[in-house]
């Protein structure tokens, strides 16, 4: 997911529970419709000005903004992990000490090693 479409989806969330309209948040932000509809869609990457001023005609500090779009990324990430762990299952294997080479000598390793089998 990009950055822009996180801060497109924050932006439309915040418009709609404040009850505004694309067209309303374009006037207050002194942005046009169309390219406010781009941002909100993640089409379109916006300055730092643009985004201060969607912020400000949404009553919000920047970094409100940011703060959303990071609880969005990390909510994004943890809806993904479990599927991803899903799809491939591990095994893993005790192999027991092995012999480690370690310049002209080697010697056994006290440690256990694993091997993850997929």
């Amino acid at each position: 997911m990009l950055l822009r479409q996180v801060i497109g989806n924050v932006f439309r969330r915040l418009r709609r529970e404040r009850g505004i309209t694309l067209r309303e948040l374009a006037e207050l932000a002194q942005v046009s419709v169309p390219y406010l509809s781009e941002i909100e869609r993640g089409r379109k990457e916006p300055s730092s000005e643009i985004l201060a001023a969607i912020c400000r005609a949404l009553g919000l500090e920047l970094s409100d903004l940011l703060s959303e779009v990071q609880f969005d990324l990390t909510t994004a990430v943890r809806k993904t992990l479990p599927v991803r762990l899903q799809t491939a299952a591990i095994r893993v294997e005790d192999r027991g000490a092995q012999r480690i080479p370690s310049g002209p000598r080697a010697y056994s390793a006290p440690a256990t090693a694993y091997t993850l089998v997929a």
